[in-house]
């Protein structure tokens, strides 16, 4: 009789890399995390419901910067990875990871449409020592809620014939210090063999582990981490605004204030939040707080000043080329500098430029933009005003026919001397030009 399969058995299979994964979403995470998955001497199937990024991967080619074509063409040459559309795929793998979107409604009410439909691929090839592990951005309590219910229609029993995990994504696209193999891991498990096996694989793959007590928890620690952010950037966006009518430079003021060796940690205003993380994490906390009857006042408040900084900024703009130009809005040609939502990289997801250029469009202006990192936007379902617009050359001629450029995302790749000396009125919403020495008259910080 042969001797049934235990977690330590799966621990040692880990450890000796006889053991498979498949990533479900090919995404900004599920991505970087399957080649660092490959690099580390795992075989990985991923998964995705887009044939053209399946192609496109399985050619050898990233569909962004934050993530080098070679690091692709490595692993399918050491034949460790494969791309596929084909879900028949997740029975033949050890262990399946979901990272998949979690957007918000237009109601503001969170979207797990994505998460239950992988759920519902893997239910269908779920089989014995499967661990399955939810790493997209959610509430807590959604992979006990959520998932557990989809997988336990298999029929199996949970914690028993398979294993169930979640364990926070914390990619940071366009951070070269920190890849996915150096970000530590916080790991939640549905008991304590799922946590023991789920620790032993993420420990095969980043260089520390970070064990909690459940996956409610683990939910809980992404959650805290991007409303921290989002409050604190809120901070000091409201701290602008008051500064500036005040005449203080709030750059200069964070400057000094972060002299302070303790009990002061910077951040910087902006022309509003992008991303997938801080515009979109914290309302699933404020959406699942209404089952408790409670109201998370800091967070709808930190999200409101957040939401408002893009409108700001074109109200600046219209001062200030009322007063240098006399003329309004309508009809002014305005170069947008930056489209993607932070500098040096690629990344379009709820941009404040996209918002920045609706703004504008919508009071008559004339909008273009440059950014040495999106030549085109895409016209996919979140930009589908903007999609298919291309990025305008930046030379001094160009910029000398713009009445206005609006620096929106301070990327390194920009001239910033050729910008100040050839444009006529510059709106600098992330401080570059005084950072770099080239403040002047024309230089308006917004």
């Amino acid at each position: 009789m042969i001797a049934p399969v235990t977690v330590d058995d799966l621990v040692e299979r880990i450890a000796a890399r006889h053991y498979s994964l498949g990533v479900i979403g090919l995404g900004y995470v599920g991505l970087p995390l399957a080649l660092t998955a490959c690099e580390a001497g795992f075989a990985v199937v991923g998964f995705d419901v887009n044939p053209a990024r399946v192609a496109e991967i399985n050619a050898g080619t990233s569909f962004t910067t934050h993530v080098a074509d070679a690091r692709i063409a490595s692993a399918l040459a050491e034949g460790r990875f494969e791309a596929t559309t084909n879900f028949d795929k997740l029975a033949s793998v050890d262990a399946v990871i979901i990272a998949v979107p979690t957007p918000l409604t237009k109601t503001r009410d969170p979207d797990l449409s994505h998460v239950a439909d992988a759920a519902r691929q893997i239910a269908r090839r779920l089989r014995p020592q499967h661990l399955v592990v939810l790493e997209s951005t959610t509430w807590p309590g959604t992979t006990m809620e959520v998932v557990a219910p989809i997988l336990d229609e298999s029929g199996l029993r949970r914690g028993a014939d398979y294993f169930l995990a979640y364990s926070p994504e914390r990619e940071d696209p366009g951070n070269r210090e920190f890849r996915t193999a150096v970000i530590p891991k916080v790991v939640g498990g549905d008991g304590a063999a799922a946590a023991t096996l789920a620790t032993a694989l993420y420990q095969a793959l980043v260089t520390k582990v970070v064990p909690v007590s459940s996956t409610t928890t683990a939910e809980a620690v992404k959650l805290t981490e991007n409303i921290f952010r989002s409050v604190n950037i809120a901070l000091v966006n409201e701290l602008k605004l008051i500064y500036d009518k005040m005449g203080i430079d709030v750059w200069e003021v964070i400057e000094a204030a972060k002299t302070k060796p303790f009990g002061f940690m910077p951040f910087y205003p902006g022309p509003g939040l992008g991303g997938h993380c801080i515009p979109i994490d914290p309302f699933y906390l404020t959406w699942k707080a209404r089952e408790f009857d409670f109201t998370t006042r800091f967070i709808e408040l930190a999200g409101q000043i957040n939401t408002a900084m893009p409108q700001h900024v074109v109200d600046r703009l219209a001062e200030a080329l009322d007063r240098d130009q006399g003329r309004g809005l309508s009809g002014v040609a305005i170069l947008v500098l930056g489209i993607a939502y932070k500098k040096n990289i690629d990344d379009l997801r709820e941009s404040p430029s996209i918002r920045l250029i609706e703004l504008l469009e919508l009071r008559s202006s004339q909008v273009d933009f440059h950014d040495p990192h999106v030549p085109v936007v895409p016209p996919d379902r979140d930009h589908t005003r903007l999609g298919g617009r291309r990025s305008v050359e930046l030379t001094p001629e160009a910029l000398g026919r713009y009445n206005v450029v609006l620096i929106a995302t301070d990327h390194d790749a920009v001239d910033y001397g050729m910008v100040v000396a050839s444009s006529k009125l510059v709106i600098d919403t992330r401080n570059v030009c005084e950072r770099l020495g080239l403040s002047a008259p024309h230089v308006i910080k917004a």
